[in-house]
């Protein structure tokens, strides 16, 4: 009893001792350690890859309500490949990023992410994706447009000599800072190296431009984007030889780097390939108007023209205003006069028996358009949390009624319980909703409906939730312009 005692009070005063050199973080850091391994196999079987990026020009943002990015295009093409489903997790502090994914927090680092030495003990990097160098980012001289060309060099450093004195803002553990640091050595001076821990790099950029700080590094590829808007800035000094920018995978993980290998080699070779990378490194002026809308995530607060009528009908529904605006989006694409071919018009893509039972009509402008929708999916949504305990399996299931029916989903509950299966778990459900197109399914002696082309509601479910989890993301993003952006290196 007594040893029994002295251990008890033992893994106490060990729990106490971790608590005191971090808590809650250090703990939950354990945890983490502990989950599964991940590789190519469980990420397949899990049917999801979790990629671990930024906001920023680049790697991923929100346009118009579509995600983007060039990181971003690319690996939605791999996921087509291997057969799963793209997750997004945006990454706040890129100085944590590599722990982040050994803690199995994301399968891969895609984020402008350079390849060096130094990470190389910690992660496995892919084949290049892309290659650049390290150029300095310094503010024009005002009128710099009515200076010569050798009046304004004069002005500018020209030469990574000229560095020797000067003081530089990056971010600690960059590679911009390493390089410094080996610039430093190679050019026998001090150069002032302060760090701006929290702040990413195209904010950097930015703060050169405004007068807030003299200096920056940055990838070129990186710093042409931000000139593209940001007239005033120099970035034609180099410091740097070209690197590798790559993605990164945890050193446990062989087998899913050599997918991405595998995958790499023949994709940049494609037409398609040089397509993405032209849209987003060459066709600079569509990249500007892309940035510095107003529908922007890296520079806007705005997700879509409808975004105040869409957070007042949202609190009726008691949903998430960024999951009715991915519905909304999913219906219309925005487009408030689209019509489909079945007669459903407006944003909501109302048929005419729906409408007007819910006070709308063809020619209903967006916010009648959009408080009759919200109005059907009350209905819908009281239907379903009658019924069910979950709140994102009632949003699951509404989605799907307002697409396809109530009838043809309650089809689907019938023969999931028919067949023993779980009918409170929309996955099970779907299952079922698309053997629905099956003669053997929707002859059953359960089925009320008939025949239903189920894959377009299991996969209009689908879109929705993923472009809302997208949306969600907008949360870091959506801000003011002098937001931070990290563009990793």
């Amino acid at each position: 009893m007594l040893k029994s005692l002295l251990n008890f009070l033992l893994v106490i005063l060990l729990l106490a001792s971790c608590s005191g050199r971090g808590g809650d973080r250090d703990i939950l850091s354990k945890t983490k350690k502990t989950a599964p391994h991940r590789d190519l196999k469980e990420i397949k079987e899990s049917g999801r890859l979790v990629a671990l990026t930024d906001f920023s020009s680049s790697s991923y943002f929100i346009y118009k309500g579509i995600p983007m990015g060039f990181e971003y295009d690319l690996l939605e093409r791999f996921c087509e490949h291997i057969g799963v489903d793209l997750s997004i997790e945006v990454v706040e502090d890129m100085d944590e990023i590599i722990g982040m994914l050994n803690d199995n927090q994301g399968d891969v680092i895609a984020a402008n992410y350079t390849v060096t030495n130094q990470r190389k003990k910690d992660v496995l990097f892919t084949k290049s994706v892309l290659q650049t160098k390290q150029v300095l980012v310094q503010r024009l001289p005002e009128k710099w447009w009515t200076l010569t060309r050798d009046k304004l060099d004069q002005q500018l450093v020209k030469n990574p000599v000229g560095l020797i004195g000067k003081t530089i803002y990056v971010r600690r553990h960059s590679s911009f800072y390493t390089r410094l640091i080996n610039l430093m050595d190679e050019l026998g001076g001090i150069i002032n190296v302060k760090f701006a821990d929290g702040e990413g790099t195209e904010k950097l950029i930015e703060m050169v431009s405004e007068g807030e700080i003299e200096y920056t590094v940055a990838d070129e590829n990186i710093a042409i984007l931000n000139k593209a808007y940001l007239p005033n800035i120099d970035i034609s000094t180099s410091l740097s030889f070209t690197q590798n920018v790559a993605w990164a995978c945890r050193i446990s993980s062989p087998e899913l780097l050599k997918a991405f290998n595998d995958w790499l080699a023949k994709f940049k070779k494609t037409e398609e390939f040089a397509v993405i990378h032209l849209k987003y490194f060459k066709a600079r002026t569509k990249h500007k108007e892309r940035v510095m809308s107003e529908y922007s995530s890296f520079k806007g607060d705005k997700i879509s023209p409808y975004d105040e009528i869409v957070k007042n009908e949202a609190q009726r529904l008691n949903w998430d205003w960024k999951l009715l605006t991915a519905m909304i989006y999913q219906e219309s694409r925005f487009v408030p006069d689209a019509k489909a071919w079945t007669g459903a018009s407006g944003l909501m893509q109302l048929i005419p028996e729906t409408a007007e039972r819910f006070g709308a009509d063809s020619l209903s402008g967006p916010k009648e358009n959009i408080h009759a929708g919200v109005s059907f999916l009350i209905s819908l949504n009281s239907y379903w949390t009658d019924r069910l305990q979950d709140s994102l399996e009632v949003i699951k299931f509404s989605l799907a009624s307002y697409n396809v029916g109530l009838g043809h989903v309650l089809d689907a509950v019938r023969l999931t319980e028919k067949f023993n299966s779980d009918a409170s778990q929309w996955s099970n459900v779907a299952k079922f909703l698309e053997l629905k197109a099956q003669p053997e399914y929707y002859k059953d002696p359960v089925v009320r409906h008939g025949y239903c082309r189920g894959s377009e509601p299991v996969e209009y479910v689908k879109s929705i939730i993923s472009l809302w989890e997208h949306y969600s993301n907008t949360s870091i993003a959506i801000k003011p312009a002098t937001s931070s952006s990290n563009s990793a290196s």
